[in-house]
């Protein structure tokens, strides 16, 4: 994903000369890195209770404006799509001059090969549901139904606001200074930089989605290598405490929730320790976008963390882009996002919900686990099986193959696994593939049954220990 943020050559600059890394920073400079970084902690990383479900003051913005305009947002999110496939067609058949011109906008608009033919798909998928016409596997209310009235409504206000107010959260130091704090920890760990955290609690108190949009941006900014976007991408853009709730509420085990909850955060860091250590992950080259690497955490001589990631944050905030670069980034940014990723949810999501909704290749898939979920002595094992599969077309969809399961073991395990396995084609796939991180569909899948294979009997053990 493109994220068009404006950054003067300074950005880049990493003093290493002693006496500048005691630079005195102005009052203004200091304003600059604290207001709008409490802005950005407000927005997506405080926790808020809104009628008994735990978000973030994005979350409810974006739910406001969803439910002041959800009668129309099918219908909207359709005339993007069209437009989208009409102005692309245009400027790849017809090549008119302002297609050859080397702009930002102008990339949004002039997909090449696949990426053009999904947004066509895309388009014409939206139109048959909206008006339900055509093969029914496209329009059906779990198919098409589900990407255009459900999640294309979601997608257009959560990053409508997520455009607009994440620039607060990653441009004026914020990023730098809890970066440098915890960079021992992560390190050691994880072997990340210390900004991922930002990314980890970001999703957790926000969406997936959330994470993986701030990491595309660090990226592409040069402050993430290709195998630590790649690792924070597929294994900390973990499910909020809000749909962790919605998906226990559903599934019959929210009289469960804190043990349900704590079994997922034990597994999904186990997971975030051993995935990275395996291919493809260990594959991924330590390289930097066409920016190079803008990022230094190592402490100097003569500062202490606090001092040193402070000292950072106001670097970046003395060069933070001004507000009308960030007014046309933001811009930018939403175009891309509603004319460029939106088609490809409702192309790739549709077609991966069909799969589950019409055919039987999850289920076929899914035999190997029969024998595996035995071995763990979990009831209903050949009910659960597909369920461990089904979470790569789309994150729900795990909940409700398991809510017939009648019993109360194999529910937790199954919908415990599901929001550890965080590669969703429906959401955070298509991020992925859209975005310049080297992530492709396979590498994905593969990632996918890694963390199903490593969390599940993690999450069975637990379950049977100290659950039931």
């Amino acid at each position: 994903m493109n994220q068009h943020l404006d950054q003067t050559e300074a950005e880049s600059v990493l003093l290493t000369d002693k006496d500048e890394t005691h630079r005195k920073h102005s009052l203004s400079t200091y304003l600059k890195f604290i207001i709008p970084s409490v802005v950005g902690v407000l927005f997506f990383l405080t926790p808020v209770m809104v009628d008994g479900k735990v978000t973030i003051g994005m979350g409810v913005l974006a739910d406001e404006l969803k439910a002041l305009t959800k009668d129309y947002l099918p219908a909207f999110a359709t005339s993007l799509l069209v437009l989208s496939a009409l102005v692309s067609l245009y400027a790849a058949l017809l090549k008119p001059r302002w297609a050859s011109k080397d702009s930002t906008l102008v990339e949004v608009f002039t997909p090449k090969g696949l990426w053009l033919a999904l947004r066509v798909i895309g388009a014409a998928f939206a139109a048959m549901t909206l008006f339900e016409v055509g093969p029914e596997w496209v329009w059906n209310r779990n198919t098409g139904g589900v990407m255009l009235l459900d999640l294309a409504p979601v997608l257009i206000t959560f990053f409508f606001f997520a455009a607009i107010l994440l620039p607060f959260l990653v441009d004026f130091g914020f990023m730098e200074f809890i970066g440098t704090l915890v960079r021992n920890i992560f390190q050691k760990v994880f072997r990340l930089p210390g900004r991922s955290s930002i990314d980890a609690v970001a999703s957790w108190l926000g969406s997936g989605t959330v994470g993986v949009l701030i990491t595309t941006q660090q990226y592409e900014q040069g402050f993430y290598s290709q195998r630590e976007a790649s690792v924070i991408a597929t294994n900390f853009s973990i499910a909020s405490i809000a749909f962790s709730l919605l998906i226990s509420s559903f599934i019959g085990l929210d009289h469960l929730f804190i043990p349900f909850y704590l079994t997922v955060v034990v597994a999904g860091l186990i997971a975030a320790v051993i995935t990275p250590r395996l291919p493809p992950l260990s594959w991924k080259k330590d390289e930097y976008s066409s920016r190079g690497k803008q990022i230094k955490e190592v402490v100097p001589n003569g500062h202490s963390l606090f001092s040193w990631g402070l000292e950072q944050a106001l670097r970046r905030a003395a060069n933070a882009p001004g507000a009308a670069a960030l007014g046309r980034s933001c811009l930018l940014n939403v175009t891309d996002i509603w004319f460029g990723l939106l088609p490809l949810v409702m192309a790739i999501g549709t077609v991966s919900l069909a799969l589950t909704e019409f055919t039987p290749v999850f289920t076929w898939l899914s035999y190997p686990f029969i024998p595996l979920l035995e071995l763990l002595r979990l009831p209903e094992a050949t009910a659960a099986a597909p369920a461990m599969l089904v979470g790569f077309a789309d994150m729900f969809l795990p909940a409700v193959l398991g809510k017939g399961i009648e019993s109360e073991l194999t529910r937790f395990v199954v919908a415990c696994v599901s929001l550890t396995q965080l590669i969703y084609m429906s959401e955070v796939g298509v991020l992925l593939l859209k975005s310049k991180i080297p992530l492709n569909l396979l590498e994905l899948f593969i990632i996918f049954i890694l963390r199903t294979l490593i969390t599940l009997p993690i999450i069975a053990l637990i379950a049977h220990t100290l659950v039931f």
